[in-house]
């Protein structure tokens, strides 16, 4: 497609679009099956239970570490025959420490890409999740020179995509959410008036699964398997 011009707003999301995230909470999530290690309940029906806690925590104590380590916790203390012991409970702790532990790992051409799109166009970090916790990823990421203002939200739906739009004076016809999240970067986004790029992610939580929607008419969705892709269009 043509290259858009110069001066447009890319809203980018951070977790799997910058760098990886979910793929530090599988491998948790799978050291916490296998730890259950239940006789009665497949891996696959304890990882379905796991996920009906997260939306139930995610109501009442929103994203990050400590919500997702207190839906292990409470999804073990359901399932599991045994009480729970602090033994256990520290142990059910672990599996989540392990993921703050994690260095930033940018996917490939990141950084080389916001460079090159910081000189043409206005890029602003979006992403939802415990305020804490996402600035000092992207403080250790080595990224936040490229853009020129941060949103880190509890929730991503159309409200707080227009609430963005009017704080940084924006125009939707030139404005684009970047992500990999149908649920959470594209749809409500496209619900709001802006454009979207839609960036394929193998790993995007399953809480973030949704089928795309098709872009209103006058806007414009657009689908990429690589971050440096972007370039081509911007």
């Amino acid at each position: 497609m043509k290259q858009c011009a110069p001066g447009q707003t890319l809203l980018v999301d951070a977790d799997d679009t910058l760098w990886e995230n979910n793929v530090y909470f599988e491998r948790a999530i799978a050291a916490f099956i296998s730890y259950l290690n239940h006789h009665r309940y497949s891996p696959a029906e304890v990882r379905k239970a796991l996920n009906a806690v997260e939306r139930e925590t995610i109501l009442s104590h929103g994203y990050g570490l400590s919500s997702f380590t207190r839906s292990l916790v409470d999804c073990f203390a359901r399932l599991s025959p045994a009480p729970m012991t602090d033994e256990k409970r520290q142990r059910i702790e672990g599996f989540a420490r392990s993921i703050a532990e994690q260095e930033i790992e940018l996917l490939s051409g990141v950084a080389e890409t916001l460079a090159q799109l910081a000189t043409r166009h206005r890029l602003i970090l979006m992403t939802k999740g415990n305020h804490a916790e996402q600035a000092d990823k992207l403080e250790r990421s080595g990224l936040a020179s490229y853009f020129s203002a941060v949103e880190i939200v509890a929730e991503k739906d159309p409200p707080t995509y227009r609430e963005v739009l009017h704080r940084h004076e924006l125009s939707p016809r030139t404005s684009w959410m970047v992500g990999n999240s149908p649920k959470s970067d594209i749809n409500p986004a496209l619900a709001a008036g802006l454009n979207a790029i839609f960036l394929f992610h193998k790993d995007t939580w399953v809480l973030e699964h949704a089928e795309i929607d098709l872009a209103p008419e006058g806007q414009q969705l657009i689908e990429l398997d690589a971050f440096t892709k972007l370039c081509t269009i911007f």
